[in-house]
C-alpha cells in the first residue's frame, strides 16, 4: 500500500501522531525534512530489529523521489510490520503541493 502527498497531508492536517522514518543520507534530511526519523536506507536492514515502532502501527516512508521508501517499505514488510506506506513520489511530491504552508508531523 502506498500514500499520496495529498493523503499525507490531511493526516498531518488532522494532527494525529504519525510514524515517519525518512530513509535519505543526514545531510540530505537536514537540509529539508518534515519531521520524523531519519534512519538512511543503508542503515535500515542493520537497525530494523531495534525499531521502537509496533509491527502493526501505521508507518509512513518517505525519501526525495519515493524510490528509496519503496525499497525501506519492502525491508519494513519482510521484517513483519504491516501497516507499511510508501510515500508516492516522494518529498518532490510533498513540496510541490504545499511549499508555503511548512507541514510537519508530530512524532
Amino acid at each position: 500500500m502506498d500514500i499520496f502527498a495529498t493523503e499525507l497531508q490531511d493526516l498531518c492536517r488532522d494532527a494525529k501522531p504519525v510514524h515517519i522514518i525518512d530513509v535519505r543520507q543526514e545531510l540530505e534530511f537536514h537540509t529539508y525534512n518534515i519531521g520524523g526519523d531519519n534512519i538512511p536506507l543503508g542503515k535500515l536492514s542493520y537497525v530494523i530489529d531495534d525499531l521502537e515502532y509496533d509491527k502493526e502501527d501505521e508507518i509512513i516512508v518517505i525519501c526525495q523521489h519515493g524510490i528509496r521508501s519503496k525499497t525501506a517499505k519492502d525491508l519494513l514488510l519482510a521484517s513483519g510490520y504491516k501497516n507499511v506506506k510508501n510515500l508516492l513520489g516522494g518529498l518532490t511530491a510533498w513540496r510541490k503541493l504545499d511549499e508555503d504552508h511548512h507541514l510537519s508531523f508530530k512524532k
